[in-house]
């Protein structure tokens, strides 16, 4: 749902989080994209770091700079008029990833527990454009929706202490692209040999909220000679 008015929750002496819904929305994550550029096109003395998610924005802030009631003042003007048209046109990426074999591990378990062939359930997530609502967990890790309800699959059970670099997954109707080697539970249905995170590139994340993702599958001879 979206929020007639924006709802502050105070993250100790230095944030405040603007929660601007409760689900996830791209009506809600629209709101959250307009008041963040909002906010950096303000410019506004104080605020040092903006970090947007699905239906939140957090806002930290120097409190020797601004006052956290004049950041609730000029955060609630803003998402009150805050111009779409600011908000940076989206990008279309497509992505390749090698599905099922050891790349991803969880495709025939996934496909079984849908009653569907492996073939099916790459058919599924390759048919949909996905919408990149946030970057987190790790640096670069684009968290993107929604998957097909054909194959919206639970997490596992127990995450696995080591996921490797590039594995595509699938949580809920969530999909995304572990962009470092990490711990995960996310179900892994295959991997891309793209690099979603370098911190010499300016950004220095290889997408960003807002784009548009679309998959496409490639062999291992692909992965094995892809260049960027």
């Amino acid at each position: 749902m979206k929020y007639p008015q924006p709802t502050f929750r105070v993250m100790g002496d230095r944030s405040l989080l603007v929660e601007l819904g409760d689900r996830i929305s791209r009506e809600v994550n629209l709101r959250v994209r307009m008041l963040y550029y909002a906010l950096l096109d303000r410019n506004i003395g104080g605020i040092v770091e903006l970090i947007p998610s699905y239906a939140t924005l957090l806002v930290i802030f120097d409190p020797l700079r601004i006052s956290l009631a004049a950041l609730k003042t000029v955060t609630a003007r803003l998402t009150e008029t805050a111009d779409p048209s600011r908000i940076p046109e989206p990008r279309t990426v497509r992505i390749p990833v090698v599905y099922g074999g050891d790349f991803g591990p969880d495709l025939p378990w996934l496909a079984e527990f849908h009653h569907l062939t492996p073939d099916e359930v790459i058919g599924y997530h390759t048919a949909t454009t996905y919408h990149v609502y946030m970057i987190g967990f790790t640096p670069g890790f684009p968290y993107m929706g929604e998957v097909p309800v054909e194959i919206a699959t639970p997490r596992r059970d127990s995450p696995r202490t080591k996921v490797p670099q590039g594995s595509v997954g699938i949580a809920q109707r969530q999909t995304g692209i572990y962009p470092v080697a990490s711990p995960g539970g996310w179900q892994i249905i295959g991997r891309s040999p793209i690099r979603l995170f370098d911190p010499v590139l300016r950004p220095p994340t290889a997408l960003e909220i807002g784009d548009a993702v679309h998959f496409y599958p490639i062999d291992r001879e692909a992965y094995a000679s892809w260049q960027p």
